[in-house]
C-alpha cells in the first residue's frame, strides 16, 4: 500500500538523484496515438521496441501499454520487458511519470507533477490530458513507492540535477505563461528546492530551436558527472542553434554550482540540420486538439537526449553523416560505459527523442555511490542495437 504524502521531499530529506547514480530500473509507455506518430504508430513502435531492448542490457524495463494495444507490445517487446496495462495519452514518460527522489538510508519516494500536456488550452499538444496525468500515481503504486503531489506544472524533461544539490533549467520552458502563469521566478525556484531537494538553480535561456515542449533542457543540456555538462552545438553561425548553444555555454561558464565549483562545459554535436518529410508528414492523421505536423518544419534533433543506464549510454542514431562523431564524443564522456546507438528518427518525429520517452527509478539503499560499471563498458565506443 502506497501513501500520499504532506509536506515537501526536502523538508523530509530527500533530493533527486542524478541519472547517472544506480538505477533500479527504467520505465517507458507504448506509443499509440495516429495523430502523432505516423502510420498509425507502427514505425515509432518499432524504434520504442529497440530502445527498450537496448535497455535491458544494462537494467529492468517496465512498459505501460493500454489494452486495445497489449498484445501487440507484448508480442514485439523481448520477454525479459515487463509489459503492464496503463491507460495514457501519450508516449512522453519522462514527462509524465514520476520524479524519484531518495534520503541518506536509501528510502525512494516519488514527485508527481501536475502536467498540462506543455502549455494546457494556450498551447498544449493535444487534449484531453487527464489519463497521462494520471500515470505517475499509477507507476508509483506499481514500485509501492510513495508519492509527493507537488502544485507546480512541471515535467521530468524540464530537469536535471547533478545529485549533489543543483538543478538546471531554462527560463523558456519553466517561465513560460502556460504553465505556471501566476508564479514567478522566485516561486519556481523555491518549488524546485522544495520537490528535487537542490540548493542552486542554474537558468539557460532557451531549449533547441523549434523544440515542440517549449525548450526543455534535457534536449540541449545535460550533466556528465557533479561540475560537467555536456551541451549540444553548432558551428554553423547561420543557424538559428548557434546564439542559443552560444548563450547557454556563456551562462554556464558565468555559474556555479550547489557546490561552489565553475562547471566544465562540453560541446557534443548537433545532426543534421533535420526537417520532417513530406511522405512523413502525410502519415500522421489530423485531428481537432492536436497539433499538426508540416512537411519541411525543422526537427528538434540532439545528441544529447541519450538515456544514462547502469553501465550504458544509450544514444539517438539521427544522421549518418554525424553519428559516430557523436557515439566517439559520449564515449569520450563516459569511458566506463558502453555506448549503445539505437536509430531514433522515428521518435524524433514524435517530437522527443531517448531521454524524452523513459525515465529512470533510483537504486534503493545505493543512492550515494557510483553506478556500477557494466561488464561490457569499455570495449566498443558504439554499437547500432538491432542491426
Amino acid at each position: 500500500m502506497t501513501e500520499t504524502l504532506p509536506g515537501t521531499p526536502a523538508a523530509d530529506g530527500f533530493r533527486m538523484p542524478a541519472e547517472f547514480e544506480p538505477h533500479a530500473g527504467c520505465w517507458m509507455l507504448w506509443p499509440e496515438r495516429p495523430d502523432n506518430w505516423r502510420e498509425a504508430a507502427r514505425p515509432a513502435q518499432l524504434a520504442f521496441v529497440e530502445v527498450a531492448a537496448a535497455i535491458t542490457q544494462f537494467e529492468p524495463v517496465t512498459v505501460g501499454v493500454s489494452t486495445p494495444h497489449y498484445p501487440t507490445a507484448r508480442a514485439l517487446l523481448p520477454e525479459r520487458v515487463r509489459v503492464v496495462e496503463m491507460a495514457h495519452d501519450d508516449a512522453w514518460m519522462r514527462d509524465v511519470g514520476p520524479t524519484c527522489v531518495v534520503d541518506a538510508r536509501g528510502t525512494v519516494r516519488g514527485v508527481d507533477w501536475r502536467f498540462n500536456a506543455w502549455g494546457g488550452l494556450a498551447g498544449g499538444l493535444y487534449f484531453p490530458w487527464d489519463q497521462d496525468d494520471l500515470v505517475a500515481r499509477k507507476a508509483l503504486e506499481i514500485e509501492r513507492l510513495d508519492r509527493y503531489r507537488a502544485p507546480l506544472v512541471n515535467e521530468g524533461g524540464a530537469i536535471h540535477v547533478d545529485g549533489e544539490g543543483t538543478a538546471l533549467v531554462t527560463e523558456e520552458c519553466l517561465l513560460s505563461a502556460n504553465r505556471n502563469p501566476r508564479l514567478g521566478r522566485e516561486s519556481i525556484e523555491r518549488g524546485l528546492r522544495d520537490y528535487l531537494g537542490v540548493s542552486q538553480v542554474i537558468w539557460l535561456g532557451k531549449g533547441v530551436f523549434n523544440d515542440e515542449t517549449g525548450g526543455h533542457v534535457d534536449n540541449l543540456a545535460c550533466f556528465v558527472r557533479p561540475g560537467e555538462v555536456c551541451l549540444t552545438w553548432t558551428d554553423r553561425r547561420r543557424d538559428p542553434q548557434y546564439a542559443i548553444s552560444l548563450d547557454a555555454w556563456e551562462r554556464l561558464h558565468e555559474a556555479r554550482d550547489a557546490r561552489g565549483r565553475r562547471l566544465k562545459v562540453q560541446r557534443l554535436p548537433m545532426p543534421g540540420p533535420l526537417s520532417l518529410g513530406a511522405r512523413e508528414a502525410a502519415g500522421v492523421v489530423a485531428r481537432q486538439g492536436t497539433r499538426g505536423r508540416v512537411a519541411g518544419e525543422r526537427l528538434a534533433g540532439s545528441y544529447v537526449n541519450f538515456y544514462i543506464a547502469n553501465g550504458g549510454i544509450i544514444m539517438p542514431l539521427l544522421d549518418a553523416r554525424t553519428d559516430r562523431a557523436a557515439a566517439r564524443r559520449l564515449k569520450s564522456l563516459f569511458p566506463a560505459r558502453r555506448v549503445v546507438g539505437v536509430p531514433a528518427r522515428e521518435i524524433l518525429l514524435g517530437g522527443g527523442n531517448i531521454h524524452c520517452i523513459t525515465q529512470q527509478v533510483p537504486a534503493a539503499r545505493m543512492s550515494r555511490q557510483r553506478a556500477p560499471v557494466h561488464a561490457g563498458g569499455g570495449r566498443r565506443a558504439v554499437r547500432r542495437h538491432g542491426s
